[in-house]
Order: structure tokens, then C-alpha cells, then sequence
């Protein structure tokens, strides 16, 4: 069984940065594609990037250049870098992974304030 815990969502200002983890527990880790999505209110989950096991990197269009996800198998985390948050980046960001099957985190709040 395959559980991920994400952290560090917050309350930042328009153009600022946070940091979110995703930590992973199972062996299954490097073998499997991770990414984030994200969810507004009353809108779809949508994808934001993805990573896949020898580290090809996927983003939305509305994220390119100012979102980067990253991976360490060895501490069984994915990252994903926010920079220059605007105020439509706020959502719920959920974890997600591949390994057979999908799994999801349980999601966590970022709020972007302008």
C-alpha cells in the first residue's frame, strides 16, 4: 500500500514562493511517474506537472517557468517549487502518483492574496 502526505501549503502574496513535498511511503518509488494537480473552487482538477521515473518533466502551460517539480527517490520525495504565485494559482494541490494504479494525496491549501 502506497500512502503520500503532502505539506507545506500556506497563505502567500501575489508574486511570492512556497515550497510543496510530497513524501511517499512503499517500494515502489522510483519506479513509479509523480506529479501534482491542483483544484479551485468549482472548477476541475487539473494537472500542473508531472515527472516521470528517469525525471522527463511535464507542466501545464499556465505554470511553465515559474512552477518546477522535482523528485529524490532516496527520500522518497516530489517537490514542486512555486515562484511568482498570481492569485488563480490558488487551489487545493493534490500529490499523485503512478505506480500501476493511481494514488493521491489528501491534498493540501495554497492561497495566493493579491
Amino acid at each position: 500500500q502506497v500512502q503520500l502526505v503532502e505539506s507545506g501549503g500556506g497563505l502567500v502574496q501575489v508574486g511570492g514562493s512556497l515550497r510543496l513535498s510530497c513524501a511517499a511511503s512503499g517500494n515502489l518509488f522510483g519506479l513509479g511517474a509523480w506529479g501534482w494537480y491542483r483544484q479551485a473552487p468549482e472548477k476541475q482538477r487539473e494537472l500542473v506537472a508531472t515527472i516521470s521515473p528517469i525525471n522527463n518533466t511535464n507542466y501545464a502551460d499556465s505554470v511553465k517557468g515559474r512552477f518546477t517539480i522535482s523528485r529524490d527517490n532516496a527520500k522518497k520525495t516530489v517537490d514542486l517549487q512555486m515562484n511568482s504565485l498570481k492569485p488563480e494559482d490558488t487551489a487545493v494541490y493534490y500529490c499523485w502518483a503512478y505506480m500501476g494504479r493511481v494514488y493521491w494525496g489528501q491534498g493540501t491549501q495554497v492561497t495566493v492574496s493579491s
